[in-house]
């Protein structure tokens, strides 16, 4: 299941690593994920439901669903998603309810650190604040789950659009590598503090700034930090969103995102042949990216009766032989144990099944290419106000133009306040990092912050950026609403 040929990324075989799963002696590769690793080694089946028995597998591959929870070391619920692979470990199924060990935290006591700002998440909104509030000035700690920073961008080969400030005409693998190096560049001038496989797991009163527990993991051990700042940029990003059809949760049913982690990050094949379910930038892009793979793609299906990304995505596929069927979608999955073929029926102007349209396709695989959600947990623990606006994707925060919510202090940035492309992304975190660091008295470049919302408006026009207008417009009413 290994890529080993590829056009633009370069899979070089690895140092190996020894693990086991089940009492069975698996090999790894380093820099993998335990689940990684397994699903190389063909393992697809990583836990059952606790209530139905049934098999379930890697579904997001960002730590954010209960899909790949399993014990490792004897220690219960590990997303190994995003867990290293480490050698020698024991990696169990979860079969039962698990048992917690004893209550008793094993690591250095707690540390302090103290900061102007904090942020929440290095993908490419993370990534931009910390840089730019750092440049200013500011004190910046910036906290990531991963192994390493970069967030979708790591994954994403394709060349970016826009204009030449968002970096058009590069891969966005390229712009991870290009913002790491600043952001090390920073942190060796003193200027940043990068914590990466840590969790910012809540958030606590404090009188006078904002605090908040984080434990960052290391090989044998982990460190728990109270961390104090004046500001926090929460920059989580967001989560896969599902569609409800029988078999939606067998091994083989993937988020369009974790298919990507895999292939483009791992090296590893999520399958042979794929359905995607979506014709939106992601659905044809990560279709396009199968096919690089070395990946058949059987076709895209989409609710929806014309193609809602680029024509230029749909093209490629085309050129490739791949159909797109506009009103059609999926209607089930068939396999016992995993993914072994689906159902795809047509749909009338009403979103209806029509009778007698069902085809079967034999696959091993499901992409679901249907939409995200921002991830708002830590937003809702804070007790940021939350509004349900459809545009944005779900529930967001509603912010003022310098991409602060309803708490003072508490900033936004990226698919947390919106769903949008990596682009918007950016410089919402470049605004996100600059607006706190005025605030703070760090620097007085308030140019520069009209320059980056000017940015944004050029990036949002045209009739590809008109859902995220009516998001934003929405937001931006809201958010003076809340403020009065």
């Amino acid at each position: 299941m290994r890529i080993r040929a590829h056009p633009i990324i370069d899979f070089k075989k690895r140092a190996e690593l020894p693990f086991y799963f089940q009492k069975k002696k698996i090999v790894g590769e380093e820099g993998d994920t335990i689940a990684a690793a397994l699903h190389a080694a063909g393992v697809r089946t990583l836990t059952t439901s606790l209530k139905y028995g049934s098999p379930r597998g890697f579904f997001c591959g960002i730590g954010k669903c209960s899909s790949c929870l399993m014990r490792v070391n004897g220690v219960p619920n590990v997303r190994t998603c995003i867990a290293p692979l480490k050698e020698g470990i024991l990696v169990e199924m979860q079969e039962k309810l698990a048992e917690l060990p004893d209550a008793e935290f094993f690591g250095e006591p707690k540390k302090t650190i103290d900061v102007d700002v904090l942020i929440v998440g290095a993908g490419p909104a993370g990534l931009c604040a910390a840089i730019e509030s750092a440049a200013q000035g500011a004190s910046v700690l910036i906290v990531d789950e991963n192994q390493s920073v970069g967030g979708q961008l790591v994954k994403q080969t394709h060349k970016f659009f826009g204009s030449k400030q968002e970096r058009a005409g590069t891969r966005g693998i390229d712009i991870a590598k290009e913002l790491e190096n600043d952001l090390r560049r920073l942190e060796s001038e003193g200027k940043i503090q990068v914590m990466i496989d840590a969790t910012v797991i809540g958030c606590y009163e404090s009188d006078k700034k904002h605090r908040f527990g984080v434990v960052e993991r290391r090989e044998y051990t982990s460190t728990l930090y109270d961390v104090r700042c004046d500001a926090v940029i929460l920059a989580c990003g967001a989560m896969e969103n599902m569609l409800l059809f029988p078999g939606n949760d067998l091994p083989g049913v993937y988020g369009a995102g974790a298919v990507q982690t895999l292939m483009n990050v791992y090296g590893v094949k999520p399958g042979e042949r794929v359905l995607m379910v979506g014709a939106g930038n992601v659905g044809l892009i990560v279709s396009y990216q199968l096919l690089q793979a070395g990946i058949a793609v059987d076709r895209v299906v989409e609710a929806a009766p014309v193609i809602g990304g680029y024509n230029v995505h749909a093209a490629k596929l085309r050129r490739c032989g791949v159909p797109i069927q506009t009103s059609h979608s999926i209607k089930e999955v068939c396999g016992e144990k995993k993914v072994e073929g689906a159902v795809v029926v047509r749909l009338d102007e009403n979103w209806k099944p029509i009778k007698d349209s069902e085809e079967y396709i034999k696959c091993d695989t499901i992409c679901l290419a249907v939409g995200l959600t921002p991830s708002t947990r830590l937003l809702s623990q804070i007790g940021v106000d939350l509004e349900f606006i459809p545009e944005a994707g779900g529930y967001v925060a509603p912010h003022d133009g310098a991409m602060q919510t309803s708490v003072k202090g508490v900033y936004v940035a990226g698919d947390a306040s919106g769903i949008e492309e990596a682009s918007t992304a950016m410089i919402e975190g470049k605004i996100a990092g600059l607006s706190p660091a005025i605030l703070l008295g760090r620097s007085k470049n308030k140019k520069l912050l009209a320059q980056y919302r000017e940015e944004l408006a050029q990036l949002r026009a045209g009739p590809f950026g008109e859902k995220p207008r009516i998001a934003k417009q929405k937001i931006a009413t809201l958010a003076e609403a809340h403020h009065a």
